[in-house]
């Protein structure tokens, strides 16, 4: 069996955390590729690496003095080698960075150093082999992954380990610039090593059980799902929730490999399993509530504009030509909702008001700002009757104003829009009536 195992930032903050991780890696023999992420948070207050990194590279760039910031860099990094007891020096790999920060190498470069140097000293506290994703992990010039040369290459390289560590979150172009995945992109990194080695499972350590149901800063100590599908997975990360870098799904799902969603601090919690399919029946009719603040909508209203062909394509056409991208479209026989964000629409609301008035002649235009939408999510649904329903009767109970409701066709959600004061509440209305009471 094999398994590929991701660490976050917050599992590798300390000398104290990696031996945690050691100890979880060591555990189980099928745990032979490592992903390390930055040295996270060590407490309240402190500092990340990658964002030391950050204003280490931008003192660079201002031409100032940089020994100070990267003096503080080493002192995180010796100050978990010193806690291992390991004889391992990082100076050659330090002058290196300072020379190419002086050079100005790049952001991305910059942000990549702290997974690079996370995952020397991982691989010599672990014994096993060092990969840098420079050499495997490779990029388009434009920023995009180049998916099929990745893939050959971790699989060529892998292939002469059988235990190996690889750092997360960057990659390089073929001339060798360094390129960078978005913030949480070691989760992504993770994910083409496990499709790349054809692993049994990618367990994902964290800081958290596993898939909680919903935000934690909203309902305190939410439950947590034991199965997830990517399906359901995709729909709620869409929408706001941020357990894993949703670009992580893709590579795993398209090889039939489970993720396990784990806690490096709780190492016996099973965690939530996210699997293409599954035939276990949900313990909750829903898997997940997630949602953005922030939205507007225009509600497009003209008589007979059901049998107007085209009358769709031309509204979301002017969008288009705007550069704005639309979140949810609901439409009755005579209107046409479009929700957008607030913050992309309002320097361009005007001209795009004007050009829906040229493109599709509406009888009336409506907007509305402070809009949330929130996205019930759950395989549970399609057996349950009712569902919309409950969700009515929860938000009525805690008089929360429902200003849209929509269901897609493959009923495994449903779309609610409220008024961003009343986000929290009905949250809170929905898990309360799904999970706590199940009425």
């Amino acid at each position: 069996m094999k398994k590929v195992v991701k660490f976050g930032g917050s599992s590798l903050a300390n000398a104290e955390q990696f031996k945690k991780v050691g100890e979880i890696i060591k555990s189980e023999e099928s745990r032979r590729y490592v992903v390390p992420s930055a040295p996270g948070k060590r407490f309240g207050g402190d500092t990340k690496v990658t964002d030391m990194l950050y204003q280490c590279y931008a003192a660079a760039e201002a031409g100032e003095s940089i020994s100070a910031l990267l003096g503080k860099i080493k002192e995180r990094y010796y100050e978990i080698i010193r806690g291992l007891e390991l004889s391992l020096s990082l100076e050659q790999e330090f002058t290196q960075i300072e020379a190419d920060f002086k050079a100005k190498a790049g952001k991305e470069y910059a942000a990549s150093r702290g997974e690079f140097l996370n995952g020397k000293i991982m691989a010599a506290y672990l014994e096993f082999q060092f990969v840098d994703a420079a050499s495997v992990i490779r990029f388009f010039e434009d920023g995009s992954l180049d998916v099929e040369t990745t893939d050959r290459l971790l699989g060529e390289c892998l292939a002469q380990y059988e235990y190996a560590v690889i750092p997360g979150f960057y990659g390089a172009q073929e001339d060798g610039k360094i390129r960078t995945f978005s913030r949480g992109g070691s989760d992504v990194t993770g994910s083409l090593v496990a499709k790349a080695i054809h692993a049994d499972v990618y367990e994902n350590w964290t800081d958290v059980s596993g898939f909680l149901v919903t935000d934690p800063r909203i309902v305190k100590d939410p439950v947590v799902m034991d199965t997830v599908t990517y399906r359901e997975l995709r729909e709620l990360s869409y929408m706001g929730a941020t357990v894993l870098h949703e670009d992580a799904i893709f590579p795993v799902r398209k090889e039939g490999i489970p993720i396990n969603i784990r806690n490096t601090n709780r190492p016996q919690d099973k965690g939530t399993f996210i699997v293409e399919s599954t035939c276990k029946k949900p313990h909750y009719v829903i898997t997940g509530i997630a949602g953005k603040k922030g939205f507007c909508s225009l509600n497009i209203e003209k008589s007979m504009m059901n049998s107007e062909i085209g009358f769709g394509r031309k509204v979301l056409q002017v969008f288009e030509e705007h550069g704005i991208s639309f979140e949810h479209v609901p439409s009755g026989i005579d209107t046409m909702t479009v929700y957008v964000h607030q913050d992309e629409f309002e320097e361009k609301e005007q001209q795009v008001l004007a050009g829906i008035h040229r493109a599709v002649q509406p009888d009336v235009v409506e907007m509305e700002s402070g809009l949330a939408l929130i996205a019930v999510v759950g395989r549970g649904m399609k057996s349950q009757r009712g569902t919309a329903g409950r969700i009515f009767s929860a938000l009525a109970h805690a008089k929360v104003n429902v200003r849209m409701i929509d269901q897609g066709s493959s009923e495994l959600n449903i779309i609610i829009g409220v008024d961003n004061e009343e986000f929290e509440r009905a949250v809170k209305a929905i898990y309360d009536i799904f999970v706590v009471t199940q009425i």
